[in-house]
């Protein structure tokens, strides 16, 4: 194998021309579900599959088609959901281009479809447009995505070829003018995560795979996984996902690790900060509902064993919620049983990466907050 083919880690701050890991997630932005059907077989969220529609269909082969282009580049995986695509690529040599041009044909190509989708949705094209449209024989006048997703193979890939040779032609047929009032579907530029070392691979197409019984999960249990705004606690406010009732709990209690008791440790004194830690736990395990921001490598430890043990605790973070905000692996599934109340009293900041040492002291300060206002009830 060449040198430049080696296996590499893209490095952070360097040019995204190099070989490395991406995940790309391209998505309609208004999230209308063009793209496929969730079907859930026995109302089991484990069994949760996505019927491709046609436009979802032709998607797919337009990203498995990015190789033809760019050999250097290989789709590693992909997931299809309603409104949305994921997708791992691959840069197994050093580009001419970088990963944001491949990135942008696709986009480019994507936006092609979503124009031919429109141009055979009559209730989204003025008359005019589609009176050309349907003069040039274009693609069937059914609308993609309300009805065809349960076609057989054959007439799946029928379909499909036809809207990629509407898409092919379509702007010749109708002009320059006309085409450019069709709606591209994909307004967005796809989003790109270059992946920075080796976990990050199994871990991205665990949550890619995943995302179909997610979303039958939030579908079935739609209070535990919607946004609630303005929830007032103690006169501050609060965004949350979960389960609300935690906060009427008989019980609650703060896991807070204090320096203290960690520099100790880092002396050779154990005692305190493992004594304290299980004293989290057996006031979880008498009834107690733990509040905490969790940020500590100690305070996660506690939080594992919350979640191991399936006991109910409040998280609080620095970061808000966006509108279609789904909780991470480790909490997504306590969450949907309710033993989880995720809050903050931020709104969503998409610049934010890094918690602050002022935030962390702010969020320890509002669990306190909490426990203290509870006990107040």
């Amino acid at each position: 194998m060449a040198e430049q083919e080696k296996w590499k880690w893209q490095e952070p701050g360097t040019t995204w021309k190099g070989v490395g890991l991406y995940h790309v997630t391209l998505t309609i932005p208004d999230r209308r579900p063009l793209l496929g059907r969730l079907e859930v077989p026995g109302n089991n969220p484990d069994k949760a599959v996505v019927r491709r529609s046609v436009l979802g269909n032709a998607l797919v082969e337009s990203l498995l088609g990015i190789p033809h282009y760019h050999p250097e580049v290989q789709v590693l995986h992909f997931c299809l959901m309603p409104d949305h695509l994921h997708a791992v690529l691959y840069v197994r040599r050093t580009m001419t281009t970088g990963i944001r041009g491949v990135v942008r044909g696709f986009w480019q190509g994507a936006k092609k479809l979503g124009r031919a989708w429109s141009a055979a949705s009559s209730s989204f094209v003025p008359n005019y447009i589609r009176g050309k449209y349907q003069e040039g024989q274009g693609y069937s006048q059914e609308k993609p995505g309300n009805g065809q997703e349960g076609l057989g193979d054959n007439s799946l890939r029928e379909e499909t070829t036809r809207l990629e040779t509407s898409a092919a032609s379509l702007r010749e047929r109708l002009g320059g003018e006309s085409y450019c009032q069709l709606s591209p579907v994909f307004t967005e530029m796809p989003f790109i995560r270059p992946m920075g070392h080796n976990t990050q691979l199994p871990n991205t197409i665990r949550y890619i795979d995943m995302n179909p019984q997610r979303l039958a999960t939030k579908r079935q249990k739609p209070g535990f996984f919607c946004v609630q705004r303005n929830i007032v606690i103690g006169g501050r406010s609060y965004d949350g996902v979960g389960n609300t009732m935690l906060l009427m709990a008989e019980k609650m209690a703060v896991v807070h690790v204090r320096s203290a008791l960690v520099k100790a440790a880092e002396r050779g004194d154990v005692e305190a900060l493992r004594n304290y830690k299980n004293s989290c736990v057996l006031a979880a395990r008498k009834g107690a509902v733990m509040v905490s921001p969790f940020i500590s490598p100690h305070e996660k430890q506690v939080m594992q064993v919350l979640l191991d043990e399936q006991w109910p605790f409040i998280c609080l973070t620095d970061n808000g919620f966006r509108d279609y905000y789904k909780p991470s692996d480790a909490l997504f599934d306590a969450c949907a049983a309710g033993r989880v109340l995720i809050l903050s009293p931020w709104q969503y900041d998409a610049n934010k990466r890094h918690i602050s040492r002022a935030d962390c002291q702010a969020l320890n300060n509002m669990a306190e907050e909490i426990a203290q206002y509870h006990l107040t009830l």
